[in-house]
């Protein structure tokens, strides 16, 4: 069984972004493990296991203009099924 069923994935698009502040956040603030924050001042994608996707995507939302969200069910995928 997986800690973190969750693979969360998308984009924020905004202004003044910064990686380091979004890795504070959600590693200080969400429960999950392999965090990837990659991008500049205008974009970021985000890469995250965690078992509350919607607390990364209610806190990314407040940094801007998110898309291109992903959200599967790794546990669902591991059996065989669509995640």
């Amino acid at each position: 069984m997986l800690a973190y069923k969750f693979d969360t994935q998308l984009l924020i698009e905004g202004e003044d972004l910064s990686e380091d502040a979004v890795t504070e956040y959600i590693t200080e603030n969400i429960e999950g493990d392999c965090l990837l924050a990659v991008g500049d001042e205008e974009l970021i994608k985000i890469h995250f296991h965690t078992n509350t996707p919607w607390k990364v995507l209610e806190y990314c939302a407040s940094l801007g203009d998110i898309h291109d969200v992903v959200v599967e069910n790794m546990e669902r995928q591991a059996n065989g099924l669509q995640g």
